[in-house]
């Protein structure tokens, strides 16, 4: 218990030493460049950290952890509330998310279910690179669609599944269409970044173990992100032409590096004393509540 709780005390050290050289950064950049400058508004954007993003950050980084999804998912809306735009977003909450995944990929790969990962690259990718293209000649318009009304009642439907026996088996007879449902996943996130929702719906009803659950669910999800980062930048340097579409309307500075940082510890805090002390049996029904109160928050938002 001491060795733990000794090694506990020296991450929480190191964290706070963070927060203060953080602190210190924000306050030296606010006093000498923010004040009584003419270029207050540039010379400040470097550097411009937002307390609520931190919130969302700390809160949704301690859901992927744990599920493999929960950046893009709840984080993205969220964020949507602050900075209006999916462009303001992506750039934030798409490092982070990687970030979180490699963790999970590199400590797991061996449990990855290689033949849903191959259905995920070859068939859903294509459909979010084409639909992240769409949103950003629209401006991200499509957010208001209402489309996650539906994927919310899709989610609280497969939460129960364990409750209904025929539950279970019209999901069987949904899975059979298992191309289609890819595809749609991969429209849906290209569209609102909310694929997440379909992807952990369906590994859970594969009923995989704990760390082939996560695992698989993570390299699928770091995937989606992965390439719409690379979209991002192809569309950036101007190699995807998207007419309307401004460079300078992404949201790059160097508080989505300290945001990066913030999700990455919170990841190793969660990994170390909350996701190995869950056993296969505790993971799947805290997995199945994670779906149904998804799905509500999907559904309330849509309203």
């Amino acid at each position: 218990m001491r060795t733990r709780a000794g090694k506990l005390m020296w991450i929480l050290i190191k964290i706070a030493i963070m927060g203060l050289v953080m602190a210190g950064i924000i306050i030296i950049n606010r006093k000498y460049f923010m004040e009584g400058s003419e270029c207050a508004g540039i010379c400040s954007l470097p550097l411009d950290i937002s307390v609520y993003t931190l919130i969302v950050i700390i809160i949704t980084s301690t859901v992927q952890s744990v599920f493999g999804v929960g950046i893009l998912l709840f984080g993205t809306p969220l964020l949507l509330l602050q900075y209006e735009k999916l462009t303001f977003v992506l750039p934030i909450v798409l490092p982070i998310s990687i970030a979180i995944n490699i963790f999970q990929v590199v400590k797991h790969y061996k449990y990855i279910n290689t033949d849903f990962y191959k259905r995920i690259l070859f068939i859903t990718i294509p459909f979010v690179i084409v639909f992240l293209t769409l949103v950003l000649f629209l401006e991200a318009k499509f957010k208001h669609l209402g489309i996650g009304i539906f994927v919310g009642l899709f989610m609280l439907f497969v939460a129960l599944k364990s409750c209904s026996g025929k539950i279970e088996q019209i999901l069987k007879m949904f899975v059979k269409y298992e191309k289609t449902y890819f595809v749609v996943m991969g429209i849906i996130h290209g569209l609102t970044n909310l694929g997440g929702s379909l992807l952990t719906a369906i590994v859970h009803e594969k009923n995989y173990p704990k760390d082939t659950t996560r695992v698989t669910v993570g390299v699928s999800y770091g995937t989606f992100a992965l390439f719409q980062i690379i979209t991002l930048l192809l569309a950036v340097i101007g190699i995807i032409n998207i007419p309307g579409f401004a460079a300078d309307t992404m949201n790059i500075s160097f508080s989505n590096v300290i945001y990066l940082i913030v999700g990455v510890v919170i990841f190793l805090l969660t990994e170390k004393f909350l996701y190995t002390n869950i056993d296969n049996e505790k993971y799947s029904k805290i997995f199945a509540v994670f779906l149904f109160v998804s799905g509500i928050l999907l559904i309330v938002k849509s309203l």
